[in-house]
């Protein structure tokens, strides 16, 4: 059997692995680069529970063999909290009790980034449509698409405030110009 080198960049960093043709990305991220957060479920592709982002798009990591996918870039739950500061989903999941027992949260959370990454205000039926490939066991989906849709909220209400940040500072630093160009400020010499 041949054992092919995968170079990959997990979650933002450079990774290289020693793979086989029947390794699948899920087992190179929970085997060989100790990354839990993917679950292993029905290792059929139906239950979703092992989806990462790969090169940004959603996929059922149990499906892909790792050799495919050498120079691709994969997101995992993992990489999404900044050090102990939870993403918004992550906080959304948690603060809306949608996490249950937590078998399927990462696949949900990885499929509700992919969403809101192409998608910033989602109705419920593309909510809905995005995680239609994961299942969860507990059958708790109202929560699910509730913390999804207060994750929205949550970005769109960021990305406002830094619009408005941005905005403040163009203005501060334009009046500024604007005095400096037409001596504003300065007392009158004579």
């Amino acid at each position: 059997m041949t054992v092919k080198i995968v170079n990959l960049k997990v979650n933002g960093v450079d990774k290289a692995l020693m793979a086989e043709p029947g390794t699948t990305l899920l087992l190179a991220l929970r085997e060989h680069l100790g990354l839990m957060g993917a679950k292993r479920g029905c290792a059929q592709g139906a239950c979703g529970s092992c989806t990462v982002l790969l090169d940004g798009d959603p996929v059922v990591s149990c499906l892909v063999p790792a050799v495919t996918v050498d120079g691709a870039e994969v997101g995992t739950v993992e990489g999404l909290a900044d050090g102990r500061k939870l993403s918004d989903v992550q906080r959304a999941f948690v603060d809306g009790f949608a996490t249950q027992c937590g078998f399927c949260t990462p696949g949900m959370i990885m499929s509700a980034e992919a969403l809101l990454d192409r998608n910033p205000d989602p109705t419920d039926d593309e909510i809905n449509e995005a995680i239609s490939g994961n299942v969860c066991r507990c059958t708790g989906y109202e929560p699910i698409v509730s913390a999804i849709r207060d994750a929205a909220a949550a970005r769109r209400r960021a990305s406002a405030d830094t619009a408005s940040a941005d905005t403040a500072s163009a203005d501060t630093a334009s009046a500024s110009t604007a005095s400096a160009n037409t001596g504003a400020g300065q007392e009158a010499q004579v």
